[in-house]
């Protein structure tokens, strides 16, 4: 016995995936978000780094979620310590850093640490035109070197591989913990103003430079587009085909 499923709950269907995998897969142009990575295999001084960042605009607003995602670290060299920016529709000609958090952290001598408190991140901002910088190692009230953003430590909950850039060393300590944000107040930012790129700095020395690049999205997303759009394709084909 054949089930036919009617017309109507196919069509539903088929819209439904389309939504879900625009959901999933989305723009960051029309959503006001944008995500950069670093890409695969990148090195500093032959060390691997690993970073993310997450520009979320909205009306006078730009929010920064910037993150370490190198675990247990060798080097301080491995460490974000600072983040370049352009935008497209809009300006930060006049915008300032209305807000920035980060959680401090101090690795001992023997690899274990200690967190601290959660304040401001110390880094400073240059922003104008298109163009934006966050800067730990520069600037007028620039906390560096030390507060440059460390990974998160082994699965020992121990930094085991770290030399003494890292352990112990008073002038690169506190490190913030992983994850540190930023909000830009402008009044010529808007939902529409898009991040266009993005490149991340590491270490305790300026130039050490890796551009940023928007992560493709997975297999399975793209799988179901496909799905979805051949769903509504059949409802229409079939539609088609009746009225001839």
């Amino acid at each position: 016995m054949r089930i036919r499923m009617p017309r109507k709950s196919l069509r539903f269907f088929g819209g439904a995936l389309v939504g879900l995998v625009t959901a999933l897969v989305g723009s960051p142009a029309h959503a006001g978000t944008a995500t950069f990575v670093t890409p695969t295999g990148a090195t500093i001084g032959g060390h691997p780094v690993d970073a993310q960042v997450t520009f979320t605009t909205s009306f006078h607003s730009l929010s920064i979620t910037l993150t370490n995602l190198e675990a247990n670290p060798t080097d301080v060299a491995q460490n974000l310590s600072d983040l370049s920016f352009t935008i497209s529709g809009g300006s930060l000609t006049g915008a300032f850093l209305f807000s920035s958090s980060g959680q401090e952290i101090t690795v001992h001598s023997n690899g274990t640490y200690t967190t601290g408190s959660t304040g401001l991140a110390g880094w400073s901002p240059t922003l104008s035109g298109t163009s934006g910088l966050l800067d730990d190692l520069s600037g007028p009230g620039h906390a560096g070197p030390a507060h440059t953003i460390i990974g998160p430590p082994d699965a020992g909950n121990t930094y085991s591989n770290a030399n003494n850039s890292i352990t112990g060393n008073g002038a690169h300590n506190p490190f913030l913990n992983q994850t540190v944000t930023f909000t830009i107040s402008g009044s010529n930012i808007t939902s529409d103003t898009t991040v266009t790129a993005a490149t991340f700095s590491f270490g305790t020395t300026s130039g050490s430079d890796v551009i940023g690049h928007m992560p493709v999205p997975e297999p399975s997303s793209l799988v179901l587009g496909l799905m979805g759009a051949g769903l509504v394709g059949a409802v229409r084909y079939r539609r088609t085909r009746r009225r001839a």
